[in-house]
C-alpha cells in the first residue's frame, strides 16, 4: 500500500496533523518509536501544559475543545489542594502567565485593546495535562481512520520523484509524503540533511519528584538565587535551573545524591533528599531548522524547532505547525493547490518559530545568576505590573497577537478569524469543523454567492448577519481559521476571486 502521508511521531503534533490529513480524506500512517503512549512525564505534575489562544481555537474549530477538561484552582474554603506543580493556582490574584518566572495578572490585562477578538468559547489560555491532550487526539485520529503503530520508529528513508520509501522497525513503507514530528533529535530531519542551527545551552534544567526530610526547608513558589532558580510545590515537586552549560543533560543517570547536591547549591540550604521518585532534565538549547521541507519530506513541531520549556510555548508552536500544514498538504495531494501553497508553510511558520526562540532566549537572559540580571529583573517586574506591561506580555504569551504576513490591506488579514455570533445561533468557529474554507457574506450578495459556487468543493459559502460584524461586509477564512481576505465596503469581486484562487487553487 502507498499511503498519502506517513507521520513519524505519535505525540500531540503528529496526532493533530494526522487528524487534519484524514479530515481531508487522505490515507495516513503514524509510526511511533515508543512501545506505547504511557509515561509519568505526561501526567501531573510534569505533564502540566498551558494552551495558548491559537491552540485553543484550533481545538475549537475542529470540535474538540469540549473534550479538554481544564485544570481548576481549588475553590476558596473547599479544603482541596491545587494540582501538584501548579503553585500559581494557590495565589489570591489570578496569574495569566509569566515571563522568566515573573508573573502578570489577569486584573491588569486590558483585553479591550484586541479589537480583532470577539467573545468566544475559545478562551485565551487553558491549563491541561499532556496525557489528556494525547488521549483526545488519539481517540479522534482512530475515529477518523488513522492507522497508528507503536514500537515502530522511523530510522531512514529514500525519496523518488513520486514517493518516499520509509524504513522503520525493520519494515519498509511507501508514501507520497513523509512528515517528521519525531522530536528535537529527529531521525527524519537528520536523514534529510536539514541544517539545525542555533544557540547552545546555558543551563541544565531539572524536574524532579522527591521526598524531603523537611518539607519546610523550602519556600513554595518560584525563587531566584545567587546560583540559579528553583520552583517548589509541596510536598516534593521541584524544578531547578543550574547554569552549567547544559553539562548534565542526558549525559549520565540522575541520582538522588546528584539531585540533592544541585538542590542544596541552588537553594542555599542543607536539606536532605530521602528518596528520588521521578526525574528528568532539559536545557535551553534553541535550534531551528533552516528548511521545513526537502523534496517530499516535511518537518513539524520539535523536529523543526527546539527551545527551553520556559513559558510552555513549545507544544503550542508545534500544534500551530500542524494546523497550518495539514490543509496545505492535503490540497497538494488532491492536486488542486496553487503551485506555491506548500511553500507558504515555511514562510508563515518559520518567522513565528524565530520569535518564540528569541522569546525563550530573552527569558534565559533574565534568569542568569548575576547581580546585573537581578537588577534588570526588578525593572521588568515593575513594567509587567503596569496595565500596558501586563497587556503586552499577555498578548505574546497567549498568542493573541499572532498574525501572518499575508497580502491585503485589512487589519484582520493574517489573523485568526473573530468568532462571529451569527444570526440563528451558529458561531463562525463551529462552521470550520469540516476543515474547509469559509466565505462569510453578511449582506447576502448574489454575485459573491455565484463566485463562491465555483469553489464549492473547497469553500463553504454562508450568507447571514452577525450580532456584531465588526463593520465587515464579508470575509474569506482559510481552513486553519486564518482570515485570507476581508472587506468593510461592498466586495470587489475581482479581489475575492483572486483570494480564492490564491489559497484554494484553480476552479476548473
Amino acid at each position: 500500500m502507498i499511503y498519502d502521508a506517513i507521520i513519524a511521531g505519535a505525540g500531540p503534533v503528529g496526532l493533530f496533523l494526522a487528524c487534519e490529513l484524514r479530515l481531508a480524506k487522505l490515507s495516513v500512517l503514524v509510526l511511533e518509536q515508543a512501545p506505547d503512549s504511557i509515561s509519568p512525564l505526561k501526567q501531573l505534575p510534569f505533564g502540566l501544559r498551558g494552551l495558548s489562544a491559537p491552540t485553543i481555537e484550533a481545538f475549537y474549530h475542529r470540535g474538540l475543545l469540549d473534550q479538554l477538561a481544564p485544570l481548576q484552582a481549588p475553590k476558596e474554603g473547599s479544603g482541596a489542594s491545587a494540582p501538584s506543580g501548579a503553585h500559581w493556582m494557590q495565589q489570591a490574584r489570578r496569574a495569566g502567565g509569566h515571563f522568566a518566572g515573573i508573573q502578570f495578572f489577569l486584573d491588569n490585562v486590558d483585553t479591550s485593546r484586541w479589537l480583532h477578538r470577539l467573545p468566544s468559547p475559545a478562551s485565551t489560555s487553558l491549563p491541561v495535562d499532556m496525557q489528556q491532550i494525547e488521549a483526545v487526539l488519539t481517540a479522534r485520529a482512530r475515529a477518523l481512520g488513522v492507522e497508528i503503530r507503536h514500537g515502530v520508529g522511523v530510522v531512514g528513508f529514500e525519496q523518488s520523484d513520486g514517493n518516499v520509501t520509509v524504513y522503520a522497525g525493520g519494515e519498509t513503507f511507501l508514501a507520497s509524503w513523509l512528515v517528521g514530528c519525531d522530536g528535537g533529535r529527529s531521525p527524519v530531519r537528520k536523514a534529510a540533511g536539514i541544517e539545525f542551527g542555533g544557540t547552545d545551552p546555558e543551563f541544565t534544567g531539572y524536574s524532579v519528584l522527591v521526598e524531603l526530610a523537611d518539607t519546610d526547608a523550602l519556600k513554595p513558589g518560584r525563587h531566584y538565587t545567587r546560583t540559579g532558580m528553583y520552583t517548589f510545590q509541596q510536598p516534593g515537586t521541584i524544578a531547578m535551573v543550574d547554569f552549567d552549560g547544559g553539562a548534565y543533560h542526558r549525559t549520565q543517570p540522575i541520582t538522588r545524591e546528584h539531585v540533592q547536591a544541585v538542590l542544596r547549591r541552588i537553594s542555599g540550604t542543607n536539606l536532605t533528599v530521602t528518596a528520588l521518585q521521578l526525574a528528568t532534565t532539559w536545557t535551553d538549547r534553541a535550534h531551528l531548522a533552516t528548511d521545513y521541507r526537502k523534496g517530499r519530506v516535511l518537518l513539524a513541531g520539535d523536529a523543526a524547532h527546539t527551545h527551553s520549556p520556559l513559558g510552555g510555548q513549545g507544544l503550542n508552536l508545534g500544534l500551530g505547525d500542524a494546523m497550518n500544514l495539514g490543509w496545505k498538504l492535503a490540497a497538494t495531494v488532491h492536486g488542486h493547490a496553487p503551485t506555491d501553497l506548500l511553500d507558504t508553510y515555511r514562510s508563515e511558520r518559520h518567522p513565528i518559530a524565530e520569535k518564540v526562540l528569541d522569546w525563550s532566549r530573552a527569558q534565559v537572559a533574565l534568569m542568569r545568576p548575576t547581580r546585573s540580571t537581578r537588577a534588570l529583573e526588578a525593572i521588568i517586574r515593575d513594567l509587567i505590573e503596569t496595565r500596558d506591561g501586563a497587556t503586552y506580555f499577555a498578548g505574546r504569551v497567549w498568542g493573541v497577537n499572532l498574525r501572518y504576513d499575508l497580502s491585503g490591506n485589512h487589519a484582520l488579514i493574517g489573523r485568526s478569524a473573530p468568532d462571529f455570533d451569527l444570526i440563528g445561533g451558529t458561531r463562525l468557529g463551529e462552521l470550520l469543523s469540516k476543515g474547509t474554507g469559509l466565505l462569510l457574506d453578511f449582506n447576502g450578495c448574489a454575485l459573491l454567492q455565484s463566485l463562491a459556487g465555483r469553489w464549492t468543493d473547497r469553500v463553504t459559502y454562508i450568507a447571514t448577519d452577525a450580532k456584531d460584524r465588526l463593520g465587515l461586509s464579508a470575509l474569506l477564512v482559510r481552513p486553519d481559521g486564518v482570515v485570507a481576505w476581508a472587506s468593510e465596503a461592498n466586495p470587489d469581486h475581482k479581489e475575492v476571486e483572486q483570494a480564492l484562487g490564491r489559497w484554494f487553487g484553480s476552479n476548473t
